[in-house]
């Protein structure tokens, strides 16, 4: 049997405040809308981000919040950077605050991480 292919469609980031998470993925990382639909009386505001689709998602009030590090399952979304120190400056000019500083883990790459709404994270990623 052939393995099938897989490739990304998509990811969905969930909030309580659909508004303000599309805003800081808009202004912040520049994330192009690409629609909005209300499924189940909750938003959804559709992005494409260098190719990935980010569906934002409302959840219902109560929806417990994004575990701290380290928990099962996925843990953050890491987007590719070829200037971090341009980067950082860029996000940090739009509002965003560092999670964790620049830090080299090891030869060739540099990476940090980037606090998102609802307490989630993007990590930068500079290889090279």
């Amino acid at each position: 049997m052939e393995t099938p292919r897989y490739s990304i469609d998509h990811i969905h980031y969930r909030t309580l405040d659909p508004e303000a998470a599309a805003t800081f993925w808009r202004d912040v990382f520049g994330a192009t809308e690409t629609g909005r639909v209300v499924n189940n009386g909750r938003l959804r505001v559709m992005f494409d981000l260098g190719g990935l689709a980010i569906f934002v998602e409302e959840v219902p009030a109560g929806t417990p919040p994004t575990p701290p590090p380290a928990f099962l399952g996925l843990e953050h979304l890491a987007l590719t950077v070829t200037d971090m120190d341009a980067a950082v400056a860029h996000l940090t000019a739009k509002g965003a605050t560092l999670a964790k500083p620049v830090s080299s883990p090891r030869p060739g790459i540099r990476i940090c991480f980037v606090n998102a709404p609802d307490g989630a994270q993007v990590e930068l990623v500079q290889r090279g």
